[in-house]
């Protein structure tokens, strides 16, 4: 190729992804279904984006490394402190029940459905193992199903993929070298694989411990440390081994959340974007590959082997993996439907079906264009009854708002207490270890960690947080936190005004974010502890004199606040109002 054609590749393979995802995120669906059709429909105009052709050999290991960025981000998200009694042990049977049971059933139907040889079906099973965080992540934002079924779902996705991808390895090897009967030998193998994996990634983890908490890097530097064990880590392992930089990488996130010691910020958003743009141009890139002549004649078999994968398989490793668990039948019946492929799976066919074919394997060539339908089929089949079915079992939080009140003086706690009342569920944050106590003590629940952590990003997603209120008794504090949620989180964020007019540490908030003006920190602690009490009103009549409307209740649960914008919903849609009332005689 010229250069002029490796630019061209280069620049729409990147384009493609972002649009892609773009167009996804308007259309409010998962963004692979739009990057493979979008990047099958590329490959098959120009084939001036084709890897093959733009970097050659180097896709496959460049492909590794990228996917260990991916699982080192996904394991920033993965705290084992959270990973607990049940929880932990749904996880860890998914994993190894899964592998033990999706691998041989896949394969013993592939061969005949797919019209491929033993080993070719063999190799297939193998990939199918793997889900991805990539995936089943977007796919969980949407259904928003319970906290525990979120928290599982990840971590398998997480854990798994790893475990695919060594296990695809392995496969190849043995099936290149005509070692098809050295069961003991690849079980060794894998025990080794494991094993460098996890060295590596305990090697990573103390040289990210050195570098973030012994030498303070800051940011900028500390992220570009982060980027550059986890590749490099990741790198060596896979010299040593095939696709155990997967499994160090993963071991390295795992770390970094866990280990108190590592205070990294609670938003990753470096990560996030290059993991994103990641993700967008490897599916451009890998989906590029598949010519229509090679899906064509696996059309029908690829979507009847999904179907088998979909209904009985994945079915019954959920079945299997939630025995005499806590787990309720509603959750158990969403374990057995929520199973995509991802990135992993087309990452690994990519890899290994080239070499197969090359061996002289029958039916290798039909590995690719298998995996890239089943992706097809499982994302675009679970991303569309996901929501239905969650619903349908009652697995779905509930509609009704979920605030998170920062603050934990006595008036704060009592609007909880009342909020709790109303139905609810609120969830407390404080700083001060007093305030923290007296959250405690009133039985509310009360949200660990930093504010960020829990207000943003994942945390907020997996406490099912809708809305933030600032209600410290520091003006400096609600006003310097209202500005860094605005920018970071995807929730609404109120703040009470603050006591004393003048320039602030930031700009004047919009009114429709500030509550109303009388009242502010000090005089709301003043009129409490002078006897004022926070209570819950009908929706009909006016207020009575002295009382301050606060919040209203609609219908459907959902809490708003007055502010300085005016109130905050129409009398007809309004069932129950929170105020604050006069201190009693």
């Amino acid at each position: 190729m010229t250069s002029e054609q490796i630019l061209i590749g280069a620049g729409l393979t990147v384009v493609l992804a972002v649009a892609s995802q773009l167009l996804a995120s308007r259309l409010r669906i998962p963004a692979i279904i739009v990057l493979l059709p979008v990047g099958f429909a590329a490959g098959a105009i120009t084939d001036d984006i084709h890897p093959d052709n733009l970097i050659g050999p180097a896709f496959s290991p460049l492909v590794s490394l990228a996917v260990a960025v991916i699982l080192y981000d996904a394991g920033l998200g993965l705290d084992l402190r959270k990973l607990t009694g049940h929880t932990r042990q749904a996880v860890v049977r998914l994993v190894w029940i899964g592998t033990l049971v999706t691998a041989p059933a896949a394969a013993f139907l592939a061969a005949p459905l797919i019209g491929v040889s033993g080993e070719a079906a063999a190799m297939l099973g193998a990939i199918l193992v793997v889900s991805g965080p990539t995936v089943v992540g977007p796919l969980l934002n949407f259904v928003r199903p319970t906290e525990r079924l979120q928290r599982i779902l990840v971590w398998e996705g997480s854990l798994i993929d790893p475990v695919g991808g060594i296990l695809g390895a392995l496969v190849f090897h043995i099936l290149v070298s005509q070692q098809h009967h050295a069961l003991g030998a690849g079980l060794l193998g894998f025990g080794a694989s494991v094993g460098v994996g996890l060295l590596g990634g305990l090697v990573g983890a103390a040289l990210l411990w050195w570098l973030l908490v012994r030498l303070r890097l800051g940011e900028v530097l500390g992220t570009n440390a982060q980027l550059a064990t986890v590749v490099g880590i990741a790198a060596a392992c896979d010299a040593l081994r095939d696709d155990t930089g997967l499994i160090a990488a993963i071991v390295m996130g795992v770390v970094v959340a866990t280990v108190p010691a590592f205070d990294l910020p609670a938003r990753h958003n470096f990560f996030e974007t290059l993991v994103a743009l990641i993700v967008g141009v490897l599916f451009i890139s890998i989906s590029s590959t598949v010519t229509w002549s090679s899906v064509r004649p696996v059309l029908l078999p690829a979507l009847g082997l999904t179907a088998f994968l979909v209904v009985v398989v994945r079915p019954l490793v959920a079945a299997l993996s939630t025995v005499r668990t806590d787990l309720g039948e509603g959750e158990r019946a969403f374990l057995g439907w929520m199973a995509p492929r991802g990135i992993v799976a087309a990452s690994t066919a990519t890899t290994f079906a080239a070499g197969l074919a090359n061996a002289g394997i029958g039916g290798a060539e039909k590995i690719l264009p298998t995996t890239f339908l089943v992706i097809v089929a499982t994302v675009t089949l679970y991303g569309l009854t996901a929501v239905p079915v969650a619903r349908l079992l009652r697995v779905m939080r509930p509609a009704r708002s979920r605030p998170l009140l920062v603050g934990g003086d006595p008036w704060t706690v009592e609007l909880a207490e009342v909020l709790r009342s109303a139905g609810l569920d609120v969830l407390l944050w404080a700083g001060r270890n007093e305030q923290r106590a007296r959250i405690s003590a009133a039985g509310l629940e009360l949200a660990e960690g930093e504010l960020l952590a829990v207000a943003t990003g994942e945390g907020a997603e997996q406490e099912g947080v809708t809305a933030v209120y600032l209600l410290t008794a520091e003006d400096e504090f609600n006003a310097l936190a209202a500005s860094v949620l605005h920018d970071e989180a995807d929730l609404p964020v109120f703040r009470l005004p603050a006591a004393a007019p003048g320039a602030g540490v930031v700009a004047d908030a919009p009114a429709s974010t500030i509550l109303p003006a009388a009242l502010t920190g000090p005089e709301l602690a003043r009129r409490h502890t002078a006897g004022a009490r926070i209570l819950r009103r009908p929706a009909v009549g006016e207020l009575p004199p002295g009382h301050d409307l606060l919040f209203t209740l609609d219908r459907a649960g959902r809490l708003r606040p007055a502010t300085l914008a005016g109130d905050p919903t129409a009398p007809t849609e309004i069932t129950e109002r929170i105020v604050l009332g006069p201190a009693l005689p």
